[in-house]
């Protein structure tokens, strides 16, 4: 700006431009204010940050933001998909058929909802349940990271495949990467089935199990 127009105020900028005879103005509506990674200062602040958001395409069909729930220092994080129907009509992770069944091997490992926490690659419903696209994961992902960086987990168990490849940053499918220690955000990862394929291949239970018992046996400071 030059010298002579510092410091004017919003009506004398405008008046300046009247005077040069200008008729109309255009400005551009302010953008979407981003989350500066490692700016927010506890689970509320990301709370508050992505209230009303409407960062990608998910937001016109949502029922509610589902953010992640359980200990904000806990030990042990689970990363699933993406909420589906009752998770959108509660505003909770995994509370459907599927959220049941990873309650039951939460507390199988000797443990309660309450103390993991627990969180999705993305934090609202996709239509029909669909597999979340790539520009919704990407407009999620400050905040799943942030959550993962307050939270500050051991260990994070990735949900199936999608979890899993969202979290490593790989391609490679879950049948590859199950019962495998990985690393990834500071934390030791164990990939394994998603709670929503055991209920259609209860076979995939005893994977599941002996995944969990590595976990359970490695935060027990008995596994290496």
């Amino acid at each position: 700006m030059p010298e002579e127009r510092r410091g004017f105020s919003i009506a004398a900028e405008l008046e300046f431009f009247r005077d040069l005879g200008f008729q109309e103005i255009f400005v551009s509506a302010p953008a979407l204010h981003e989350l500066v990674p490692g700016s927010m200062a506890d689970l509320a602040a990301v709370a508050r940050m992505i209230d009303g958001c409407t960062r990608c395409k998910l937001s016109a069909s949502r029922t509610r933001i589902v953010l992640g729930y359980g200990n904000p220092a806990a030990d042990l994080m689970f990363v699933g998909e993406a909420p589906g129907r009752e998770e959108d009509e509660q505003g909770l992770p995994f509370v459907g058929a599927a959220g049941q069944l990873l309650t039951k091997i939460i507390e199988a490992m000797g443990t309660t909802r309450e103390e993991v926490y627990i969180v999705n690659t993305v934090a609202c419903r996709p239509p029909e349940n669909r597999t979340p696209e790539a520009d919704e994961v990407a407009s999620c992902r400050p905040f799943l990271e942030e959550q993962i960086r307050l939270v500050a987990p051991r260990v994070i168990v990735t949900l199936g495949t999608f979890a899993t490849q969202a979290i490593l940053r790989t391609d490679q499918p879950i049948s590859r990467l199950r019962g495998s220690w990985q690393v990834a955000h500071g934390a030791r990862v164990m990939p394994t089935f998603h709670p929503a394929y055991l209920l259609r291949s209860p076979k995939g239970k005893k994977d599941v199990w002996a995944d969990m018992q590595l976990v359970r046996d490695y935060l027990a400071g008995s596994g290496g």
